[in-house]
């Protein structure tokens, strides 16, 4: 089973065609570049500009629609998931689709955390815990419909990306590894844009790119 894939490029392509500060894909840049530690401003000195960030990003990717449980909530639900996002080492940002083999334990440590600081018990959790996780740290792709029906066909059984735990992470660094050149060159070319013309701009994260093309691939099925 080969996952090369020679359509990363053009995929991703379709994706940015989007990428202007009105679209609701830009909310994925002000929420990742707020939290990003490199940003000089403390995270929890302006509790309400983060969660608004981030609830902002979550509405604008569809965790408000629906049965969801936010639908129901006010920023301040996310207060106590911003204070545990504040605890964290910045090497929690170092994370990306390289060298999830390497951080197995700990990413998934940090995607029970999320849960527990965010969703309800017996809620449906992996699609808004891993949106929070793409959002925050830009470590993981997010595990929404389209990425798991197009890596799911990928993979052909090997992974059903319906749990996140060792194996999907194991398939995601295969991916990476597969396609490594493509998707570093990606993640060098596309930065973050910054609010309001603000200057601030990272680099996409490698999981990003990864997200974008599985994104991508399972809309446009």
């Amino acid at each position: 089973m080969s996952i090369y894939r020679e359509d990363i490029e053009p995929t991703i392509s379709i994706f940015t065609e989007k990428h202007d500060p009105f679209d609701r894909y830009a909310s994925y840049d002000y929420c990742f570049n707020h939290f990003n530690p490199a940003n000089p401003i403390c995270i929890t000195d302006d509790m309400e500009k983060s969660c608004l960030s981030l609830g902002f990003y979550l509405a604008s990717w569809g965790m408000f629609r629906g049965s969801s449980f936010l639908l129901k909530k006010s920023a301040q639900t996310f207060i106590p998931l911003i204070e545990y996002i504040a605890t964290l080492n910045e090497s929690a940002w170092d994370i990306d689709a390289n060298n999830l083999s390497q951080n197995t334990d700990e990413i998934i440590e940090i995607y029970n955390n999320v849960r527990s600081f965010l969703i309800p018990i017996k809620s449906a959790h992996l699609t808004l815990t891993t949106k929070v996780m793409l959002g925050v740290f830009g470590s993981v792709p997010a595990f929404d419909r389209f990425f798991i029906e197009s890596f799911k066909s990928i993979f052909q059984g090997k992974c059903g990306f319906t749990s996140f735990n060792k194996k999907s992470l194991e398939c995601i660094e295969q991916f990476y590894t597969s396609n490594a050149m493509v998707i570093d060159n990606q993640a060098k070319l596309l930065h973050t844009i910054g609010f309001n013309n603000s200057t601030i701009n990272y680099p996409y994260t490698k999981s990003k790119v990864i997200d974008m093309y599985g994104f991508t691939k399972g809309l446009n099925a």
